[in-house]
């Protein structure tokens, strides 16, 4: 009989760090003024009223030189050209694949736009539309990076770099894409053994980290070998901090999910998501983080 486990409401007080001076951010809500000053240019999510310049949307306030823009802390994905995402397949179209990046639009994925199966460099001819659905069909998950983006805002993605491609065998989570920070690469192999692709669209992939990779494939064969008890045991661990810092909105980013793994050590996998356990662990990393700052 599996043991059940009884809470009772408690009060508790919401963890506070202090930041260091000048890291303060200007949050604002819908309806907040923003500035009186008419010298100032509008962006996105502000609008003007009564010489006054006023936020539409909760979020953070960024200034460019004269432009003011208010970023929303929990928007759809906006894309721009570089950004690395985590997608699934939804429909397979004439020489085209649907990708559902949690953007307002479906992305596009071109067949001109995927490396071939064992790395050949050919135009595409009428044999590779007919078997598109051998490579990707609907509901295979892909990593891919930012090509371009079209007038109407939707994603124009390609994966032509070995290291993107079709993902097999792991654990995906979705969060705020205001979450993930962006960084020069989005590909970590964490020490504990498990590696992780941040989306810049707020898909989270965590996989076993394999020790040698096949280049020849062109990132379409699928490793469907039995992952051992070991890795699925990290892999569960890592998605449960990575569940932790998005409940405490922390940035997540390689080094503040290996300081979340390494405080989570001393308590097993289930525990990590009650609730005074995990604000224990996201306490000890924001200070491991601010002391790294500092």
């Amino acid at each position: 009989m599996a043991a059940v486990t009884m809470r009772l409401p408690v009060p508790r007080k919401p963890a506070v760090v202090n930041a260091p001076r000048g890291s303060e951010k200007h949050l604002v809500a819908p309806g907040d003024t923003i500035t009186t000053d008419t010298g100032y240019m509008r962006g996105h999510g502000t609008y003007v009223e009564d010489d006054k310049l006023i936020a539409s949307v909760a979020g953070v306030v960024e200034r460019v030189n004269k432009l003011i823009c208010v970023r929303a802390l929990n928007t759809r994905y906006n894309g721009e050209v570089g950004d690395v995402v985590v997608g699934r397949i939804t429909e397979v179209q004439q020489k085209r694949w649907k990708v559902e990046t949690y953007s307002r639009l479906d992305s596009v994925l071109l067949l001109s736009s995927i490396n071939l199966p064992g790395g050949e460099l050919r135009r595409r001819s009428i044999e590779d539309e007919l078997a598109m659905r051998d490579c990707l069909q609907e509901g295979d998950l892909i990593s891919a990076e930012v090509q371009s983006v079209f007038t109407d805002g939707a994603l124009s993605l390609h994966t032509r770099s070995l290291k993107y491609g079709k993902l097999s065998q792991g654990v995906l989570i979705q969060v705020s894409p205001s979450l993930v920070k962006r960084q020069k690469t989005h590909f970590h192999d964490l020490p504990c053994g498990a590696s992780v692709i941040l989306g810049n669209n707020g898909y989270i992939w965590i996989y076993p980290t394999s020790e040698q990779r096949d280049e020849e494939t062109g990132g379409f064969i699928t490793n469907l070998e039995p992952v051992s008890m070991s890795d699925r045991e990290v892999i569960s661990r890592v998605r449960n901090c990575i569940v932790a810092l998005v409940t405490h909105k922390l940035m997540l980013f390689d080094t503040s999910v290996l300081y979340c793994y390494e405080a989570s050590l001393p308590h097993q996998i289930k525990d990590i998501l009650k609730p005074e356990v995990m604000e224990q662990i996201v306490l000890e990393t924001q200070h491991r983080l601010l002391d790294l700052e500092g």
